[in-house]
């Protein structure tokens, strides 16, 4: 049974070296994915997905993004497996994992919509919780949004670090965002 209080265990976010502003990319904002990029603040985060894109020209297109990243001290985080992770020299793994082994020194983000998604990445040690839809969003249509109240219950669930997404931007992050929360990320608030 999934406990209703905060986690006591939680990093503070203030002292945490996690950015607090993501970019995820996919085949929607490839074609300025660069431009967006360098639009970053930086030492944000980009979580690379590009599931559009065969395995040779996605560790291109990944190579591409991560060179371009380093450069403006952003992390970046592979959606995929933690050994493909691994081998493409990325900050972390993105995605729902069962178990916490494997991982190594990776990060682990996982993307999470309900109390039941949010204890399976609990239990797969999650580091970063994506907590979606915050707002409306092209990427999920008619998914409805997270209401306040609902968001900051699934916020408190969390044993790791919480980024708001679906539909954010800067300014709407600041109407939802609680003390139990670390930042947010978007798609297409950087184009």
């Amino acid at each position: 049974m999934l406990r209703n209080q905060p986690c006591p265990l939680l990093p503070d976010p203030a002292a945490s070296d996690l950015p607090r502003i993501w970019l995820f990319t996919d085949e929607r904002n490839d074609a300025f994915l660069e431009r967006a990029i360098m639009r970053l603040p930086r030492k944000s985060g980009i979580v690379f997905r590009h599931y559009h894109l065969q395995d040779g020209s996605r560790q291109a297109r990944f190579d591409q993004i991560k060179k371009l990243a380093r450069r403006r001290g952003h992390m970046v985080i592979l959606a995929g497996t933690p050994a493909l992770a691994r081998r493409w020299r990325a900050d972390g793994v993105h995605g729902r994992m069962a178990r916490r082994s494997g991982k190594g020194r990776l990060l682990h983000s996982a993307p999470v919509h309900d109390a039941r998604e949010i204890r399976q990445a609990n239990l797969g040690g999650a580091d970063i919780f994506f907590l979606s839809p915050i707002f409306s969003t092209r990427s999920h249509p008619g998914l409805r949004p997270l209401n306040p109240l609902q968001t900051r219950r699934l916020t408190a669930l969390c044993d790791g670090a919480v980024i708001y997404l679906g539909g954010m931007n800067r300014q709407r992050y600041r109407t939802r965002r609680s003390h139990r929360t670390h930042g947010w990320a978007a798609i297409d608030a950087f184009s």
